[in-house]
């Protein structure tokens, strides 16, 4: 009872921090907005098109373009337009159609259609591979109403309706690509990796800057009046710990609902990534409790503990992909929990993984916890038995 007194005491103090919750609600969701747009422009090639011809035949051209898996069109005044945006990076390609577009197919001639890149080596490959299978696709519909005009009659439009409503029904080859490495991570996108790795970032920091709430209170002699009365040390550790526990885990499901509602981020199987977030906050209050013994004044606490816990998150993957660092950074990385976090939320995310899939990661964040959550109880009872 005197623990969650205790617990309820500090809870009460940090609601009223205004740095705290600006840190604790505030700041985790702006970086998630920021990284999840930065990173989620990686999963489609911006296309700048020049329509030219506003006929319905290229109205469906465009659209199609569009509809493409990895595309994203952007249309543009004219060709000026489209080579500025390709020379600042802004698309891949820049797509033009003539004004004639229409009429010269119609006429059963043939079109050619500009398609303009960069000279960079690799630049826009898989781009002009779609754009090509886009417009094979149109010229199909094309050439079967030329030919239906041709031997059986009507209009070419009537024809190419036609067309256009058998393709719909004919069968097709598909493709089927099946991933012979399946053991191998690939990484989540844009939200779906911010925010993650957000939440192992913040928790941590937050807890670490929590130190300053213990200092505060042994400096402010609230520790030596509650030894006065009939209260067991332990107790106050106890409370301290539940008191970081529950922060760590409002700020985690507060994290986690924002993500899913607003952000649309699946947090994969709900046992595993439960048992990863309830992990994780233990891992954070024991490196809380740690900063509070550690520290002398709640200055260091909040100074130091913050730039700790982004070192730590900066080596372990929050800041970027551990894959895209050179081996040693990342065995390095991997010296911290975060690493093992973030491994955690990469396979959970990107395999579809399961509790059996993150029972190492899950061992080892453990041993961290159990490791923090011992230094702070033996710091701090010798700091409460001692004075």
């Amino acid at each position: 009872m005197t623990a969650l007194t205790l617990a309820w005491t500090e809870l009460r103090r940090a609601a009223r921090d205004r740095t705290f919750l600006f840190f604790a609600l505030f700041l985790p969701f702006m970086v998630i907005l920021l990284i999840g747009v930065t990173t989620s422009g990686f999963a489609q090639e911006r296309v700048a098109v020049v329509q030219g011809d506003r006929s319905a035949m290229a109205n469906s051209l465009v659209t199609e373009l569009d509809a493409a898996p990895g595309l994203q069109v952007v249309r543009v005044a004219d060709r000026e337009a489209g080579v500025q945006r390709l020379r600042s990076g802004e698309v891949t390609a820049v797509v033009l159609v003539p004004p004639d577009f229409s009429t010269t197919l119609e006429a059963g001639r043939s079109v050619v259609l500009p398609v303009l890149t960069t000279g960079a080596v690799g630049s826009g490959g898989s781009t002009l591979t779609t754009i090509r299978s886009v417009v094979a696709r149109q010229a199909a519909t094309v050439q079967a109403a030329a030919f239906a005009t041709e031997r059986v009659g009507g209009t070419f439009a009537q024809n190419r309706a036609r067309a256009l409503a058998l393709q719909s029904q004919a069968p097709v080859a598909g493709v089927r690509t099946v991933v012979v490495d399946s053991a191998s991570n690939y990484l989540p996108l844009g939200f779906s990796y911010s925010a993650p790795t957000m939440l192992v970032l913040f928790v941590f920091i937050n807890a670490m800057a929590g130190g300053a709430a213990i200092i505060q209170t042994r400096r402010l002699g609230i520790f030596s009046r509650a030894l006065a009365a009939p209260v067991r040390p332990r107790d106050l550790v106890l409370g301290e710990g539940l008191c970081y526990l529950t922060l760590a885990a409002a700020q985690a499901a507060l994290i986690v609902v924002v993500g899913a509602v607003v952000f649309g981020v699946g947090w994969g199987d709900p046992l595993a990534a439960g048992l990863l977030i309830g992990v994780w906050c233990l891992v954070g209050t024991g490196a809380g409790l740690v900063s509070g013994t550690l520290f002398h004044t709640p200055e260091q606490a909040s100074a130091i503990g913050p730039a700790v816990g982004i070192a730590f998150g900066m080596l372990g993957g929050c800041m970027w992909p551990l894959e895209i660092v050179p081996a040693g950074v990342r065995a390095a990385g991997h010296l911290t929990p975060h690493a093992w976090a973030v491994d955690a939320w990469v396979t959970l995310l990107s395999r579809g993984g399961g509790v059996g899939d993150i029972l190492v990661e899950l061992a080892v964040l453990a041993g961290f916890a159990v490791l923090l959550l011992a230094t702070a109880t033996l710091r701090l009872r010798r700091s409460l038995v001692t004075g």
